[in-house]
């Protein structure tokens, strides 16, 4: 089952994406305002460093991936990362530019909370490099604080703490 959102008034609904071919246009009506909106099942497009768009599936996890951990604020999520940064944080429905949204009640992690910028290496890995945005709480690395302007190397099964969620890097 694939989890949307209503882009007007944020309201949950569910459906079963297996039924309708990548590529298909389906359309909503929200139950809760009544808004009518469209999606297209596995595309998306995302800006790359040097600013062209590119076109991927929606559930590649070619890059890597975190894991959100499920807590009192929200459930366990996987949510794939793209070369270039990904800016994570709490998802909003006035929040732009926020390219990893973890959907979470926790009112500790910010809207732009975080950046993980993947790289490649020239040997078919990636290199994962993790700052602060700045948020208000700070981001953790197994507990300990990223500074203010602080760069700091990740690897696969890094610990990464943003307000009260934690979530975990899956390298390629």
């Amino acid at each position: 089952m694939k989890r949307i959102f209503c882009p007007k008034c944020d309201n949950q609904l569910t459906f079963d994406e297996t039924k309708y071919p990548k590529g298909k246009v389906l359309v909503f009506v929200c139950p809760q305002c009544t808004h009518q909106f469209k999606i297209r099942l596995g595309k998306k497009i995302v800006k790359t460093e040097t600013g062209e768009e590119k076109e991927v599936n929606e559930a590649d996890f070619s890059c890597g991936y975190i894991t959100v951990i499920e807590n009192n604020f929200g459930y366990k999520q996987d949510l794939p990362l793209v070369e270039g940064d990904n800016v994570i944080g709490r998802r909003n429905k006035d929040t732009d530019g926020v390219h990893v949204a973890i959907i979470t009640s926790d009112p500790s992690m910010g809207r732009k909370h975080c950046v993980i910028h993947v790289k490649p290496d020239g040997n078919g890995h990636y290199i994962y490099t993790l700052r602060d945005f700045p948020s208000l709480t700070g981001t953790f690395v197994r507990n300990v604080l990223v500074g203010k302007k602080e760069q700091v190397v990740i690897e696969d099964e890094a610990i990464v703490t943003i307000g009260a969620t934690t979530f975990i890097l899956h390298a390629k």
